[in-house]
Protein backbone atom coordinates (compact mmCIF):
# COMPACT_ATOMS: atom_id res chain seq x y z
CA UNK A 1 0.00 0.00 0.00
CA UNK A 2 1.16 3.58 -0.92
CA UNK A 3 2.50 6.20 1.25
CA UNK A 4 1.99 9.02 -1.07
CA UNK A 5 1.42 12.48 0.15
CA UNK A 6 -0.09 15.79 -2.07
CA UNK A 7 3.12 17.48 -2.27
CA UNK A 8 0.64 20.79 -2.30
CA UNK A 9 -1.61 19.73 0.63
CA UNK A 10 1.57 18.67 2.36
CA UNK A 11 2.53 22.34 2.95
CA UNK A 12 -0.13 24.22 3.17
CA UNK A 13 -0.69 26.32 6.18
CA UNK A 14 3.10 25.36 6.77
CA UNK A 15 4.81 26.81 3.36
CA UNK A 16 2.04 28.26 1.54
CA UNK A 17 -1.68 29.68 2.01
CA UNK A 18 -4.56 28.15 1.27
CA UNK A 19 -6.56 27.91 -2.21
CA UNK A 20 -9.89 29.21 -0.76
CA UNK A 21 -9.19 32.20 1.91
CA UNK A 22 -13.31 32.71 4.20
CA UNK A 23 -14.42 31.87 7.32
CA UNK A 24 -17.76 30.03 7.71
CA UNK A 25 -19.71 28.33 10.63
CA UNK A 26 -20.32 24.31 10.70
CA UNK A 27 -23.76 24.72 9.51
CA UNK A 28 -22.13 26.59 6.36
CA UNK A 29 -19.21 25.09 5.98
CA UNK A 30 -19.88 22.28 3.83
CA UNK A 31 -21.87 24.41 1.52
CA UNK A 32 -19.46 26.51 0.40
CA UNK A 33 -16.52 24.10 0.06
CA UNK A 34 -19.31 22.55 -2.29
CA UNK A 35 -19.79 26.27 -3.86
CA UNK A 36 -16.27 26.64 -4.10
CA UNK A 37 -15.99 23.19 -6.15
CA UNK A 38 -18.50 23.91 -8.52
CA UNK A 39 -16.68 27.07 -9.16
CA UNK A 40 -13.53 25.94 -10.41
CA UNK A 41 -15.07 22.96 -11.84
CA UNK A 42 -17.42 25.36 -14.26
CA UNK A 43 -14.61 27.85 -14.85
CA UNK A 44 -11.81 25.07 -16.10
CA UNK A 45 -14.39 23.07 -18.20
CA UNK A 46 -15.90 26.12 -19.93
CA UNK A 47 -12.18 27.77 -20.70
CA UNK A 48 -10.11 24.44 -20.87
CA UNK A 49 -7.67 26.09 -23.70
CA UNK A 50 -6.79 28.93 -21.55
CA UNK A 51 -4.18 27.54 -19.43
CA UNK A 52 -5.86 27.88 -16.03
CA UNK A 53 -3.52 26.54 -13.41
CA UNK A 54 -5.17 27.06 -10.33
CA UNK A 55 -8.41 29.51 -9.02
CA UNK A 56 -7.97 31.16 -5.67
CA UNK A 57 -11.29 32.42 -3.91
CA UNK A 58 -12.34 35.12 -1.30
CA UNK A 59 -15.43 35.90 0.22
CA UNK A 60 -17.20 38.46 2.05
CA UNK A 61 -20.75 38.75 3.11
CA UNK A 62 -21.73 40.96 0.25
CA UNK A 63 -19.79 39.02 -2.92
CA UNK A 64 -17.54 35.83 -3.83
CA UNK A 65 -14.24 37.15 -5.39
CA UNK A 66 -12.52 34.48 -8.22
CA UNK A 67 -8.59 35.23 -8.62
CA UNK A 68 -8.34 33.02 -11.92
CA UNK A 69 -4.37 32.67 -12.71
CA UNK A 70 -4.17 31.85 -16.58
CA UNK A 71 -1.42 31.76 -19.06
CA UNK A 72 -4.00 32.87 -22.06
CA UNK A 73 -6.01 35.52 -20.03
CA UNK A 74 -7.45 37.15 -23.36
CA UNK A 75 -9.53 34.05 -23.63
CA UNK A 76 -11.04 34.27 -20.59
CA UNK A 77 -11.45 38.66 -21.37
CA UNK A 78 -12.68 38.11 -24.81
CA UNK A 79 -13.56 41.39 -27.00
CA UNK A 80 -14.31 44.10 -25.42
CA UNK A 81 -14.20 42.28 -21.85
CA UNK A 82 -17.70 40.33 -23.19
CA UNK A 83 -16.19 37.21 -22.30
CA UNK A 84 -15.52 37.62 -18.61
CA UNK A 85 -19.28 39.31 -18.40
CA UNK A 86 -21.00 36.46 -19.57
CA UNK A 87 -18.46 34.21 -17.14
CA UNK A 88 -19.61 36.17 -14.37
CA UNK A 89 -23.13 36.39 -15.57
CA UNK A 90 -22.95 32.10 -15.48
CA UNK A 91 -21.15 32.38 -12.02
CA UNK A 92 -23.69 34.27 -10.27
CA UNK A 93 -27.13 32.42 -11.66
CA UNK A 94 -24.86 28.95 -10.91
CA UNK A 95 -24.07 30.03 -6.93
CA UNK A 96 -26.65 32.72 -6.76
CA UNK A 97 -24.23 35.45 -5.24
CA UNK A 98 -22.32 38.44 -6.40
CA UNK A 99 -19.23 37.20 -8.13
CA UNK A 100 -16.37 39.96 -8.98
CA UNK A 101 -13.71 38.27 -11.35
CA UNK A 102 -10.01 39.00 -11.29
CA UNK A 103 -7.71 37.85 -14.14
CA UNK A 104 -3.70 37.39 -13.46
CA UNK A 105 -1.68 36.57 -16.37
CA UNK A 106 0.87 33.37 -15.82
CA UNK A 107 4.31 34.78 -17.27
CA UNK A 108 5.91 30.90 -17.16
CA UNK A 109 3.59 28.29 -17.78
CA UNK A 110 6.44 25.88 -18.43
CA UNK A 111 6.96 26.16 -14.28
CA UNK A 112 3.57 25.16 -13.55
CA UNK A 113 2.42 21.12 -12.87
CA UNK A 114 -0.98 21.42 -13.92
CA UNK A 115 -0.54 23.41 -17.45
CA UNK A 116 2.49 21.26 -17.84
CA UNK A 117 0.20 17.56 -17.06
CA UNK A 118 -2.65 19.27 -19.32
CA UNK A 119 -0.11 20.00 -22.31
CA UNK A 120 1.42 16.09 -22.26
CA UNK A 121 -2.40 15.03 -21.81
CA UNK A 122 -2.98 16.84 -25.05
CA UNK A 123 -0.63 15.69 -27.20
CA UNK A 124 -1.60 12.41 -25.96
CA UNK A 125 -4.86 12.55 -26.99
CA UNK A 126 -3.44 13.61 -30.51
CA UNK A 127 -1.61 9.90 -30.74
CA UNK A 128 1.93 11.46 -29.60
CA UNK A 129 5.05 9.21 -28.70
CA UNK A 130 4.50 9.46 -24.94
CA UNK A 131 8.25 9.17 -24.30
CA UNK A 132 8.87 12.11 -26.95
CA UNK A 133 5.90 14.01 -25.04
CA UNK A 134 7.57 13.32 -21.80
CA UNK A 135 11.16 14.06 -22.85
CA UNK A 136 10.38 17.76 -24.51
CA UNK A 137 8.49 18.91 -21.75
CA UNK A 138 10.82 17.78 -19.36
CA UNK A 139 13.26 19.78 -21.43
CA UNK A 140 11.20 23.03 -21.81
CA UNK A 141 10.73 23.36 -17.60
CA UNK A 142 14.31 22.64 -17.12
CA UNK A 143 14.64 25.21 -19.74
CA UNK A 144 12.05 28.09 -18.16
CA UNK A 145 14.68 27.74 -14.72
CA UNK A 146 12.94 24.70 -12.79
CA UNK A 147 15.19 22.77 -10.42
CA UNK A 148 13.83 19.63 -11.14
CA UNK A 149 10.72 17.75 -13.09
CA UNK A 150 9.33 14.08 -12.88
CA UNK A 151 6.63 12.67 -14.78
CA UNK A 152 4.77 9.93 -14.23
CA UNK A 153 2.13 8.00 -16.95
CA UNK A 154 -0.26 5.39 -15.72
CA UNK A 155 -2.46 3.11 -18.72
CA UNK A 156 -2.05 1.62 -21.69
CA UNK A 157 1.00 3.25 -22.85
CA UNK A 158 1.18 3.27 -26.60
CA UNK A 159 -2.13 1.01 -26.90
CA UNK A 160 -0.85 -1.88 -24.98
CA UNK A 161 -3.13 -4.55 -23.71
CA UNK A 162 -1.86 -4.66 -20.30
CA UNK A 163 -1.57 -1.13 -18.60
CA UNK A 164 1.48 0.07 -16.72
CA UNK A 165 3.27 2.82 -15.30
CA UNK A 166 6.30 5.03 -17.41
CA UNK A 167 8.53 7.23 -15.05
CA UNK A 168 10.86 10.36 -16.10
CA UNK A 169 12.91 12.78 -13.95
CA UNK A 170 15.18 15.41 -14.71
CA UNK A 171 17.26 17.33 -11.99
CA UNK A 172 16.04 16.66 -8.10
CA UNK A 173 12.68 16.68 -6.87
CA UNK A 174 12.80 16.38 -2.71
CA UNK A 175 9.10 15.47 -1.91
CA UNK A 176 9.51 15.49 1.73
CA UNK A 177 11.63 18.29 2.33
CA UNK A 178 8.93 21.39 3.51
CA UNK A 179 11.55 24.36 2.71
CA UNK A 180 11.71 22.69 -1.21
CA UNK A 181 8.81 24.81 -3.74
CA UNK A 182 6.94 21.23 -4.99
CA UNK A 183 4.54 22.32 -7.86
CA UNK A 184 2.23 19.14 -8.56
CA UNK A 185 -0.35 18.50 -10.94
CA UNK A 186 -3.05 15.64 -12.39
CA UNK A 187 -4.75 15.14 -15.24
CA UNK A 188 -6.19 12.56 -17.43
CA UNK A 189 -5.64 11.95 -21.57
CA UNK A 190 -8.84 10.33 -22.71
CA UNK A 191 -7.41 8.22 -25.55
CA UNK A 192 -9.14 5.67 -27.79
CA UNK A 193 -7.29 2.61 -25.62
CA UNK A 194 -8.52 4.42 -22.67
CA UNK A 195 -7.69 6.91 -19.91
CA UNK A 196 -3.78 7.24 -19.00
CA UNK A 197 -3.16 9.43 -15.82
CA UNK A 198 -0.51 11.75 -16.16
CA UNK A 199 0.72 13.28 -12.71
CA UNK A 200 4.12 15.82 -12.81
CA UNK A 201 5.76 17.18 -9.58
CA UNK A 202 7.94 20.11 -10.41
CA UNK A 203 10.80 21.76 -7.80
CA UNK A 204 10.66 25.52 -8.38
CA UNK A 205 13.50 25.59 -5.74
CA UNK A 206 13.21 26.57 -1.63
CA UNK A 207 10.87 29.20 0.04
CA UNK A 208 12.43 31.80 2.45
CA UNK A 209 12.26 31.73 6.34
CA UNK A 210 10.44 35.14 6.26
CA UNK A 211 7.94 34.08 3.59
CA UNK A 212 6.89 32.79 1.13
CA UNK A 213 8.74 33.74 -1.74
CA UNK A 214 11.93 32.40 -2.00
CA UNK A 215 14.83 31.03 -4.39
CA UNK A 216 12.41 30.04 -7.41
CA UNK A 217 12.75 29.09 -11.46
CA UNK A 218 10.54 32.92 -11.28
CA UNK A 219 14.21 33.88 -10.79
CA UNK A 220 16.14 32.14 -13.02
CA UNK A 221 17.79 32.42 -16.38
CA UNK A 222 14.85 32.77 -18.38
CA UNK A 223 13.53 36.33 -19.79
CA UNK A 224 11.47 37.91 -17.71
CA UNK A 225 7.76 39.74 -18.10
CA UNK A 226 5.43 41.80 -16.41
CA UNK A 227 2.52 40.68 -14.54
CA UNK A 228 -0.64 41.83 -15.92
CA UNK A 229 -3.67 42.19 -13.65
CA UNK A 230 -6.99 42.24 -14.87
CA UNK A 231 -9.74 43.64 -12.65
CA UNK A 232 -13.42 44.27 -13.52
Amino acid sequence: MGQKVNPIGFRTGVMIGWKSRWYASKKEFADLLVEDFKIRKFVKDKHKFAGIPYIEIERTRDEVKVILFASRPGIIIGRKGQEVERLTEDLQRLVGRRINIKIEEVTRPEIYAQLVAEDIAEQLTRRSAFRRTMKRAMESTMEAGAKGIKIQLAGRLGGAEMARREKQMSGSVPLSTLRAKIDWGFTEAKTAQGHIGVQVWINNGTYEEGGEDGNNAETGQAPKRTKKAYKR
